[in-house]
């Protein structure tokens, strides 16, 4: 077996417990909050987005204050600032509160970013790659923070042992339903990426128990992308949503969610760019997961490609 494909997976990769459920989540620690308020807030009302917005931009200030204080400071009510606190995964606005404590300590160490990736018309190539590179890193870093381990082993589990996966997307992400399909692949899965909205919905139909489909949309309200997956939902196949609106409309028609960071989108910088960032680290986390638990098949199968495609590009023997 080729030694680099090998050590490319840990030897003490696990599977998952089949009929075990992923436990709930619990409250999002201090580097995730940041995250959540960005995720969450176009979601929210009007008031409960003055509250995410103040927590988020003074966190030091806002652990200071009682709910009523923190109320008064947004111009909302208790109701209002208990209401915003569970909506962010937190039982209470104590718990709230101390995850903001947090936060607010992160910042004073400097963990904090302190450049923003708002890209001017007139900015040096310099400051464009700086800026680019600081909001890649921070997309990369909401997304990881944001993702429910329970949940992304529960997709991995169901994608292990799938007769067949289909994964939709459009766009740009198309893009990242294609590389996904290109590793599954590799490895030795049967899979398929669908671009074409139509040819989705009639191959989805063919879905049943012991299959999987993955739909991967940043707005959660791609229509394109949310039929296949009804109808596949409808047939008995696992679902997975790949998606920045955890309470978008996708979110009816799938078993499993994984949630992306909010793109921070800009006039130079579409949401299509930024959003594609956390997508492929969701798609790099479910292969791994699945090469990992299918490594007795998944490495010969990376190695047999590893070298056909030395061979191709080595010169050829007359």
């Amino acid at each position: 077996m080729n030694n680099t494909v090998k050590e490319s997976f840990s030897d003490s990769a696990r599977g998952a417990v089949p009929g075990r459920a992923p436990g709930p989540p619990g409250p999002p620690g201090p580097a995730a909050l940041a995250a959540k308020v960005r995720t969450m807030a176009p979601s929210m009302t009007r008031s409960m987005q003055r509250v995410a917005e103040a927590v988020a931009g003074d966190p030091a200030g806002c652990a200071q204050l009682t709910v009523t204080g923190l109320a008064e400071r947004t111009g909302t009510s208790e109701a209002t600032v208990v209401r915003t606190s569970r909506l962010l995964g937190y039982p209470g606005y104590r718990d709230l509160r101390l995850a903001l404590a947090g936060l607010a300590a992160q910042q004073a160490s400097g963990a904090a970013p302190s450049v923003t990736a708002d890209i001017a018309v007139d900015d040096p190539i310099e400051d464009v790659i700086a800026k680019l590179a600081h909001d890649e890193r921070q997309t990369l870093a909401d997304t990881a923070a944001g993702l429910d381990p329970g949940q992304v082993e529960a997709a991995v589990h169901a994608m292990s042992s799938a007769h067949r996966i289909d994964v939709y997307g459009a766009g740009a992400s198309a893009l990242v339903a294609q590389d996904l399909v290109q590793k599954l692949l590799r490895i030795g899965l049967v899979a398929h990426a669908h671009p074409d909205p139509h040819l989705a919905v009639t191959t989805a139909v063919q879905l049943s128990s012991g299959d999987v489909a993955i739909a991967i949309t940043h707005s959660g309200r791609t229509v394109d992308v949310i039929e296949p997956l009804r109808v596949a939902f409808d047939h008995g196949a696992t679902t997975v949503a790949v998606t920045g609106r955890p309470d978008g409309e996708i979110a009816q028609y799938a078993d499993h969610v994984l949630t992306t960071s909010t793109a921070r989108e800009s006039e130079l910088r579409p949401a299509a760019m930024s959003s594609r960032t956390g997508q492929l680290l969701v798609v790099d986390c479910l292969f791994i997961g699945v090469a990992q638990r299918t490594y007795e098949t998944a490495a010969p199968a990376l190695s047999a490609s590893y070298e056909a495609l030395a061979h191709r590009h080595s010169p050829r023997q007359r």
